[in-house]
């Protein structure tokens, strides 16, 4: 049932409403979701990769119930870490059999003192996932040990590692390990990657096995084997030439996919586009990488550094949305010289379409501009995307290569470290003013433009509706803003 709240006690009190009848609606829910009913806010609120700014999800307190500790196994995943699994004597909650629950990591058994024949009481966190809540303690076994976690992968045997500041336990054993290899090997076929049909994680366990998939470009030589497979246990030339057909056609490959395909730490398929964009090419992310290092944060003399590795590495923090530290993973994983080795073999299998560039011809090209500080009168999606829309790249990060920070209200260490760089800084009202008159110039050049000239490359329309929007919301309050630094145009 849908309800036009005003205000957030009316809000509160339907979600209660719906809690209350919940069992006699003729379909399953596990909350409700409050959305801005203006379409105009929610345009200019936006969206958080795929999640809306506008609405957010209020969860109904999950159903519990008791159940025993039959055994705490573990679980390798793509990145080597190991993830501890509560094997449990089945149970319904929430009207589905529960019988495994997820333990994340070892410090959340150490916490919860979670044992081996221990009584626990289990929850399915929003009505979705498994979750271990307590050990009952007063129906605890007497004769019950501690867990201890192990020291070696329980796959291939290689020490485990726990690095400092990390939760995650890991193991060393990198793609030598069968349970690493094959989870690669599930998130190389995935839907976001090369989504090839038919090509499931039991063909992958059974194909790894044999020996003829140990990394994705091996993938696409298993026409070599095509005798063979049509010969085992629920194969045959029908299912073989469907599969056969699946993988040829992946062969050509979108540049993010292939990306995201590779599975580096922290790179997801937002991440993926953002690279593929920027770089244009494997090859151009892969040289940069090479010559990329992490920045000293001991070395102050200038001198000291190596222009051309910052360069690179400030090539990756300027791109939205990735910060040091996700610039740490990508680097890592392309100086491995196992992984180059691998990618260099798909590569070799693949044709790769590269994303088309930006158009160019506004007036902030080529420029790098950073948003810092809460702004008042443009959300932050809007102002990246007039930013976006006159040619401009849009970083996360203050470098040396940033043109211009726009900075709101309490803008902290990028406002700083821009200032200490003598880079231009803007405040949000200069920033509007600014937009409107390259708006303004620009609708001007379009009307003088004769029939049979050639189109102006930047599109007025949206710059000129937005930012006129938000001139009409600035009033006569100034707020306190940090100072215009310089004269960037």
């Amino acid at each position: 049932p849908t309800l036009l709240c005003h205000g957030t006690p009316q809000m509160l009190a339907h979600y209660h409403h719906i809690m209350e009848i919940r069992q006699e609606l003729p379909f399953d829910i596990d909350g409700v979701v409050y959305k801005i009913d203006d379409l105009s806010y929610q345009s200019r609120l936006g969206f958080v990769s795929r999640a809306p700014r506008w609405a957010v999800a209020h969860k109904f307190p999950a159903e519990q119930g008791e159940t025993i500790v039959h055994d705490i196994t573990v679980q390798v995943g793509r990145t080597g870490v190991l993830t501890p699994v509560a094997e449990l004597q089945p149970i319904t909650v929430g009207g589905v059999v529960v019988s495994r629950a997820t333990l994340h990591n070892v410090d959340y058994i150490m916490d919860k003192d979670i044992r081996v024949g221990d009584t626990v009481v289990i929850q399915r966190a929003g009505d979705v996932i498994p979750q271990v809540v307590e050990a009952v303690l007063n129906k605890r076994p007497t004769d019950s040990t501690q867990y201890r976690f192990p020291v070696t992968c329980p796959d291939c045997n290689a020490p485990v590692e726990r690095l400092d500041g990390e939760s995650a336990t890991r193991c060393t054993g990198g793609r030598s390990c069968r349970s690493q290899a094959i989870e690669a090997l599930r998130h190389f076929v995935s839907r976001n990657a090369f989504d090839i049909e038919g090509l499931g994680g039991a063909s992958l366990e059974l194909f790894y096995d044999k020996g003829w998939v140990k990394n994705p470009a091996d993938i696409f030589r298993l026409a070599e084997k095509s005798d063979e497979i049509i010969t085992l246990d629920g194969w045959g030339e029908k299912a073989w030439k469907n599969l056969s057909e699946a993988i040829e056609k992946r062969r050509v490959i979108d540049l993010h996919r292939l990306i995201f395909s590779l599975g580096i730490p922290q790179v997801g398929n937002t991440t993926a586009k953002l690279l593929a964009k920027s770089f244009q090419s494997l090859d151009a992310l892969i040289n940069n990488a090479m010559v990329a290092r992490l920045p000293d944060k001991h070395k102050h003399d200038a001198l000291q550094q190596d222009e051309k590795a910052d360069g690179a590495f400030e090539n990756l923090v300027s791109i939205d949305q990735i910060g040091e530290n996700m610039a740490g993973d990508i680097l890592h994983f392309f100086q491995n010289p196992s992984h180059q080795e691998n990618v260099r073999d798909l590569v070799s299998q693949l044709t790769t379409i590269i994303p088309p560039e930006t158009i160019l011809g506004g007036a902030l090209d080529g420029m790098i501009i950073v948003f810092t500080g809460k702004l008042s009168k443009l959300s932050r999606d809007e102002a990246k995307s007039q930013a976006e829309q006159q040619g401009a790249k849009v970083a996360s990060s203050v470098s040396k290569k940033t043109s211009l920070v726009v900075a709101g209200l309490d803008a902290g260490s990028k406002l700083k470290k821009a200032t200490e760089l003598g880079i231009t800084v803007l405040d949000e009202d200069a920033w509007i003013a600014k937009m409107m008159t390259i708006a303004e110039q620009s609708k001007q050049d379009n009307d003088n433009q004769n029939n049979d000239s050639q189109p102006h490359h930047t599109d007025t329309r949206s710059v000129c509706n937005d930012v006129s929007s938000m001139s009409e919301k600035s009033d006569s309050t100034q707020q306190n803003s940090p100072p215009i630094q310089g004269n960037l145009f």
